[in-house]
């Protein structure tokens, strides 16, 4: 049995039985020996020309019997793994001591230390068996945060660059001895994404292979967010790729700041979860420089072990033997977590996690920001205008779009420089990159540039078997290690597939190719069985809106987990400058091909049309065309589309409902997003009705349950509802003053009690509850109101301060 093979079956068998003890901080004992220049100089380094001392690192060149002196103390108090002396040991770190050139050699007398140490106790103790940890650092820099506040796009380090160093480092460790590979204090997603893809190349060479663990560290106290602003769920979901032991967090925060985030990691992670926190956050007025003794540290640590959220467990900055000691006494008779079983689903992220279930709603892909499909955003980005292009993915995030597809392919432009600025970009801007990226190219180089700047789990678009099966499974490969989802498009070496049995086959034979040759998980392979232009006058076109619609359906079928996608607007390209025949073919096409399995579109998130609100005699002519079901249709839909050319007759026809009653008015602005006339209406309704409440309560909540009743319903999809909420929100917004006065007038009556709102951490939609507040307030409850994405922490402290009734 290969190396490799033995110590993940070791470990697993130990895992399975009790909880692993990691060892604790490697500073803060180094920090006990009170060093001098000279000694971390060493004889070697002695005539160096910079100041060594504090180059922890160096120390296993220098002072080894010190490193190997305190791996010893750490196993002697009950540690089962031990961490390297080598966070820093890679040629990016190194450069701050113009020691690059030292990784491997620092990497590999690192790992020989705790090799030694381990030696050295196990020799003593029958039967028992310890690991050595390989520590690989963050690196001092970041590949997903901008060093010039000037530059939004600067970055310190490249994905290339990093990949290098860690690949070094990699090998100095494997060279060393050590069991296993820790890529820990993961601050830059991307740069963790780095040191995997540097790992699974070094073992490609033919290096021994060995386990795998990460942790991540969070260093806000109270937020639920890591440095580049990602949370727990949307990081688990970028590395969950990597073939790990375990994933978990140190560092950074003390055990009651972590306490939240480890037990969130615990309920999704379907590996091993790993904890070792500083002993408290860092206060140098205390004599050890952190406030948690050995003895307050401990029980924490038990009770979460107690809860069921540890397999293993240590200490990180702060922490010495003493304090690992009690740790291992403390969680010695607890049995370890069992890891949850986690549902097949698409798990994407960008710095918020996106999950695809099968319950969930269709999902719209942003288009406007591909310079293919895009006119006016090719033009920003051929003058140089990356502001008002990033304008335009904003709108995009705003207009409901879930995720957003970013291409490059111009002639003007060299593609590669203007993906990896733009990317750079967005991931400056929240606001943008909260929601996964779509890297879309039909240059694999272009692909692989928008992969090596996208810190969360993205989706490529697209590979294909156009070019034969080989260099299939190479793209593939590398797209899962990478870390990304990938759409396939239904085309092989004899072409695209343009009837149902050739969609088909294509689909059915990639299938099988990756999830047999590739490994790659079923939940992440998206297939687009090409929307192609219908309505083009020839014969054979007609059924290709049917035949798309039937292979979804097919595929949903007969390949398990996949996922069906496409380029809605392809369908409607026939009647390109007529915007108002596009959007119903849009909507009538998204109506169907949905209930056949349609997972997700690329769509222009804030212009999709309502099914039910297209008119009739156009729905019926598009559905004869979309579902071919008559020879003539190409040619009524053609002539009834010229007499709805926007400026013309289909412009009267939008301004009928102004003539309704001011009730349907309402329902019709909030079901289209209408807010022009939303202050006037409600104005109107305000002199119909007593009481501004009156208004909320009757027309306004018809109107949505309106909406709400064609979303469940498949006829309306979430950009809509979205801009439906922005029209409730603006109506309600002009009613809260009057509803204020009414309330000044009546008098100050009694309370009738305090009432806690806030929509739950991972949601950001707030319609619902500021409605529900505006009605409570009305009715005499004091409401605090906390917001959105509130944790569950902060809603019961406040909950107990304000000494609310109700939450």
């Amino acid at each position: 049995m290969p190396q490799h093979d033995t110590v993940t079956a070791e470990l697993d068998a130990l895992l399975h039985r009790r909880i692993l003890i990691l060892d604790g901080a490697m500073g803060t004992m180094i920090q006990r020996h009170k060093l001098d220049e000279a000694a971390f100089r060493g004889e070697r380094f002695m005539d160096w020309k910079q100041d060594l001392k504090g180059h922890n690192d160096l120390l296993n060149l220098t002072q080894p019997s010190i490193i190997e002196d305190i791996h010893r103390q750490y196993l002697e108090a009950g540690a089962d793994l031990v961490e390297t002396n080598t966070f820093n040991s890679q040629s990016i770190s190194l450069a701050d001591y113009h020691m690059d050139s030292l990784g491997y050699e620092l990497a590999k007398a690192g790992a020989e230390c705790a090799r030694r140490a381990v030696a050295t106790v196990c020799a003593t103790q029958s039967g028992r068996r310890c690991f050595v940890a390989g520590a690989i650092g963050p690196t001092t820099k970041t590949s997903s945060i901008s060093t010039d506040v000037n530059n939004p796009a600067a970055r310190g380090t490249t994905y290339e660059a990093l990949v290098t160093a860690y690949a070094d480092q990699v090998r100095g460790l494997l060279d060393g001895g050590a069991d296993i590979l820790m890529v820990e204090t993961i601050f830059d997603t991307l740069n963790a994404k780095a040191a995997f893809f540097a790992i699974q190349q070094v073992f490609d060479a033919g290096a021994r292979r060995a386990p795998i663990m990460a942790s991540v560290t969070f260093i806000q106290a109270g937020s639920n967010r890591g440095v580049t602003g990602q949370t727990v769920e949307a990081f688990w979901n970028s590395i969950s790729h990597v073939p790990l032991l375990s994933v978990g967090m140190n560092c950074a925060l003390g055990p009651k700041e972590m306490r939240p985030l480890i037990e969130e990691l615990s309920t999704i992670a379907p590996i091993y979860v790993s904890s070792h926190p500083n002993a408290g956050l860092p206060n140098p007025l205390l004599p050890t420089g952190f406030p948690e003794t050995p003895d307050t540290l401990a029980p924490q640590l038990r009770e979460w072990a107690r809860n069921g959220w540890l397999n293993i467990v240590g200490g990180c900055c702060g922490t010495t033997p003493a304090h690992i000691k009690l740790i291992a006494e403390a969680v010695r008779d607890l049995p370890p977590r069992v890891p949850p079983v986690i549902k097949p689903y698409t798990r994407l992220s960008g710095l918020e996690a996106v999950t695809i279930r099968p319950e969930s709603n269709f999902v719209n892909i942003g288009e406007r920001t591909n310079v293919t499909g895009s006119p006016a955003f090719a033009k920003l980005i051929l003058a140089g205008d990356y502001e008002s292009a990033l304008s335009v993915a904003r709108q995009q995030v705003e207009g409901g779009g879930q995720i957003i597809d970013i291409n490059m392919d111009e002639g003007m432009l060299d593609s590669k420089a203007a993906v990896e600025k733009f990317l750079r970009l967005v991931a400056s801007e929240p606001d943008i990159c909260r929601v996964p990226i779509m890297v879309d190219s039909s240059k694999w180089e272009v692909l692989e540039t928008g992969l090596r700047n996208i810190q969360g789990k993205a989706i490529v678009n697209s590979i294909s078997l156009k070019e034969g099966e080989a260099k299939f499974v190479e793209q593939a490969t590398l797209v899962r290690r990478y870390g990304a989802a990938v759409i396939v498009m239904a085309f092989d070496e004899r072409g695209q597939a343009d009837t149902l049995d050739r969609k088909k086959e294509i689909c059915a034979r990639a299938y099988r190719i990756l999830t047999e040759r590739v490994g790659f998980p079923p939940q992440d392979i998206i297939f687009d069985p090409n929307i192609l232009t219908v309505a083009t006058g020839i014969d054979e076109h007609n059924n290709y809106a049917v035949d798309f619609i039937e292979a979804t359906r097919w595929i949903k079928e007969n390949l398990p987990c996949a996922k069906v996608s496409g380029g809605v607007s392809n369908i409607s390209f026939s009647f390109r400058g007529n915007n108002g025949v596009r959007e119903a073919m849009h909507a009538a096409f998204l109506y169907h091909a949905i209930k056949a399995g349609l997972d997700m579109g690329i769509v222009n998130a804030g212009q999709l049309a309502v099914y039910e609100e297209v008119p009739k005699d156009l729905l019926a002519l598009v559905e004869d065309v979309l579902l071919n079901r008559r020879p003539e249709a190409t040619e009524r839909l053609v002539a009834f589309a010229e007499t709805v050319k926007q400026q013309g007759k289909a412009a009267v026809k939008d301004d009928e409902w102004r003539n309704g009653a001011v009730e349907d008015r309402l329902a019709h602005a909030l079901v289209k997003g209408i807010t022009d006339y939303i202050d006037r209406d409600v104005e109107e309704a305000r002199q119909k009705y007593p009481k501004p409440l009156q208004i909320i309560e009757g027309p306004l909540m018809a109107g949505m349950n309106v909406v709400g009743d064609l979303f469940g319903s498949g006829k309306m999809f979430l950009p809509q509802v979205v801009k439906s909420a922005r029209v409730m929100k603006k109506a309600v917004a002009y009613l809260q003053p009057f509803m204020e006065a009414e309330k000044q007038r009546s008098g100050a009556a009694r309370s009738n009690g305090k009432i806690l709102l806030a929509t739950v951490k991972g949601d950001v939609h707030d319609i619902g509850k500021n409605i529900v507040g505006v009605v409570l307030g009305c009715n005499n409850y004091d409401v605090i109101d906390l917001g959105v994405m509130v944790s569950c922490e902060k809603i019961l402290a406040t909950a107990r301060e304000q000494e609310v009734d109700i939450i």
